[in-house]
């Protein structure tokens, strides 16, 4: 398929077929599986994945000459949706269970994945995802580091994530001034409870929009005259957001949810 990429969407085709045989080997696709790709671009992954014989293979492409060719080339064998994976409505989601793979736009990843981090109706077995080295790096990132951020802690609370390999520029036409990393995360079988996941979301940015100042100021904000108890959290009013570890955040929202909010 020859399409030039487009600067303006930031298009890098993967085409390093060792790299391809990675994420095929980790998906363990099966024939019962539906399997949401994002990001094929010129297909070079999608062809590997028709070979594995799913039940259904949904593909997104907002670029509607890529989506065209690939209507064109597998034009039986997959569902090609022309539209921006940020404006696929939640209920696109509902009712069915995705494995899901990409090579995610760079710009827009961490919106990405924090949408389906806190979409309740995405049910998923498995997601194989690429990222900037630097965005893996804060997904997989330990409390008390400086890559711990908010994507940490959305994507830990659904998921656990393993490092699945590092790709170098020249595995892209036209090769990234950036290395990438390939994850893959897996659905824990029970996560912590909270009413509303746009809770988690308020909280964490609050936190992380301030990540150098002292934890006395989101705090602050979030429950105004309210008295917070730290003791309770195990938590000092002088801690910085990359000091409070994942429950704590996870019992903050449940905390916000019934007296803050």
């Amino acid at each position: 398929m020859l399409v030039k990429p487009k600067k303006n969407l930031g298009q890098n085709f993967l085409h390093d077929e060792n790299i391809i045989n990675k994420i095929i080997n980790s998906s363990k696709i099966s024939s019962d599986d539906q399997v949401l790709e994002i990001g094929p671009g010129t297909g070079n992954l999608t062809k590997f994945i028709i070979t594995q014989k799913p039940k259904k293979i949904y593909v997104v492409e907002k670029d509607k000459d890529l989506a065209g060719e690939l209507e064109r080339q597998y034009y039986n064998k997959i569902i090609v949706i022309k539209k921006d994976i940020l404006k696929i409505p939640n209920e696109f989601y509902s009712g069915k269970k995705f494995l899901i793979l990409g090579n995610l736009p760079y710009n827009i990843s961490t919106k990405i994945l924090s949408n389906w981090c806190l979409n309740n109706k995405l049910n998923v077995s498995k997601m194989i995802l690429m990222f900037q080295k630097e965005v893996a790096e804060r997904i997989l990132a330990d409390v008390n580091s400086k890559e711990y951020s908010r994507i940490t802690i959305l994507s830990k609370w659904k998921f656990n994530i393993n490092k699945i390999t590092d790709v170098k520029p020249n595995s892209f036409f036209p090769k990234p001034k950036i290395n990438s990393t390939v994850l893959e995360f897996i659905p824990k079988t029970k996560i912590h409870e909270i009413k509303d996941p746009k809770n988690l979301e308020i909280v964490t940015k609050v936190f992380f929009s301030q990540r150098r100042k002292m934890i006395n100021k989101p705090i602050n904000i979030l429950f105004k005259k309210l008295q917070f108890n730290y003791k309770k959290f195990n938590l000092h009013p002088s801690d910085r957001p990359q000091n409070v570890d994942i429950d704590n955040y996870l019992r903050i929202v449940n905390e916000y949810e019934s007296l803050g909010s």
